[in-house]
């Protein structure tokens, strides 16, 4: 009889992480949970290595002067970065949409200072550390990090926290409301979709977590989150509410039942 859901788990952690279906499964077989396996594999990836196991070639490192033609060719003339015009023009050669979730998985890879603008060393490190040098390795990689932003939790709160850096105009300390919506109705959607923003039960006053099952955060309370930002009115969004907003989503149970507004 298949096991729908180590297929299920097979497919993300092989597409997640690149490794064999074998190794995989053995990963999946021992740590249950697929966040869990992961963090596993990527601590240790050779757990279940043998000697006897065929040593795969190693892949040439991507060059510098493949990725510095690259840069030059989406490089504003008349400055040292990649801005808007050339960011434009990037997507299109990757034919990714502008506004898909998974550039902000290549802002933080690439260190972006601020959306639209790419600096040379952090294209450079970023893509080599990716291990592609040309557009159809680009190409390749981003369906990579669009499935790990999706399922690994500790990849998606990187993203996130770096996101709010990315997105805040330059000089200011906290987004603004609108434009942290943007960013959270791209971020969360996504991450909802599979185990990166997955429940995690909160601790009771002495320490223990409850084994019965609890659901968390749905969907559709992204959307009551807006209304309550939008109510409430205020400026902006300062970086320690948009850090504790991701654990707040992640511990909260679905009936709002674990919140304490003294906390």
């Amino acid at each position: 009889m298949v096991d729908k859901k180590m297929e299920e788990n097979l497919v993300t952690f092989c597409g997640v992480t690149g490794a064999s279906t074998r190794d995989a499964r053995k990963f999946l077989e021992k740590y249950k949970r697929v966040d869990v396996a992961m963090d596993a594999y990527y601590n240790n990836p050779s757990e279940f290595s043998t000697l006897s196991r065929p040593q795969a070639a190693t892949p040439a490192a991507p060059s510098s002067s493949k990725l510095t033609t690259l840069f030059n060719k989406y490089k504003d003339p008349e400055a040292e970065e990649i801005t808007v015009d050339g960011t434009i023009k990037l997507c299109e050669d990757l034919d990714v949409n502008p506004e898909d979730v998974v550039l902000l998985a290549v802002a933080f890879e690439l260190k972006s200072p601020r959306v639209g603008e790419w600096t040379r060393q952090g294209w450079t490190d970023g893509w080599k550390a990716l291990g592609v040098d040309s557009i159809a390795a680009m190409k390749a990689v981003l369906p990579k990090l669009k499935a790990k932003l999706s399922n690994d939790p500790a990849y998606f709160r990187k993203v996130y926290n770096h996101t709010f850096d990315f997105a805040r105009s330059e000089g200011q300390r906290s987004l603004g409301v609108e434009t942290a919506q943007a960013f959270w109705g791209l971020l969360l959607p996504h991450g909802l979709k599979g185990d990166a923003l997955s429940h995690q039960k909160a601790e009771s006053s002495d320490g223990d977590v409850s084994m019965e099952y609890e659901e968390g955060w749905r969907p559709e309370y992204v959307q009551w989150w807006f209304d309550f930002l939008n109510e409430k009115g205020g400026k902006g969004v300062s970086k320690d509410t948009w850090i504790m907003f991701l654990a707040f989503l992640r511990t909260i149970d679905s009936k709002f039942e674990n919140y304490h507004e003294e906390g």
